[in-house]
């Protein structure tokens, strides 16, 4: 039985905050607790140290992505997700057709922009002899 997990928000009405290349080697470090104590009337939840958030009370998406560019004290790419998408993507479980071993990692990127590019899939990397990667599924910027 799939576990039932309680939320004290809707988290399908929150938006999800990726920042690209932030906190990592030395580039482009800020404090991200600090950022979110900072935006605090969206209601702003930080996620670990790589520029990860969720925001439960977002109101318009341009109002809240001009806050947040405001108070980064570098530029970097904003990707904004809606949560609702993200939790229909967890129901359906993209990895619930490949065997859980110890040397695979599972994982799902976040494009900036849905791709325009069409593959069949799955697809593997490289096509022949063992895989590096294995394209699973692409739905809209979710690619696992």
């Amino acid at each position: 039985m799939a576990a039932r997990w309680s939320y004290p928000h809707n988290l399908g009405m929150a938006l999800v905050v990726f920042l690209r290349g932030v906190n990592v080697g030395g580039n482009k470090t800020f404090r991200p607790s600090v950022l979110a104590r900072e935006l605090s009337d969206y209601d702003v939840v930080n996620l670990g140290a790589a520029g990860t958030f969720v925001v439960r009370k977002p109101g318009s998406r341009t109002k809240f992505r001009d806050a947040l560019v405001r108070k980064l004290p570098f530029d970097t790419e904003v990707v904004l997700c809606d949560g609702r998408d993200l939790m229909r993507l967890a129901a359906e479980n993209p990895f619930a057709s490949e065997p859980l071993t110890r040397d695979v990692v599972r994982f799902v990127s976040i494009l900036s922009k849905a791709g325009a590019v069409r593959v069949r899939l799955p697809l593997t990397l490289p096509a022949d002899g063992g895989w590096l990667v294995r394209l699973l599924s692409c739905k809209g910027r979710c690619v696992c």
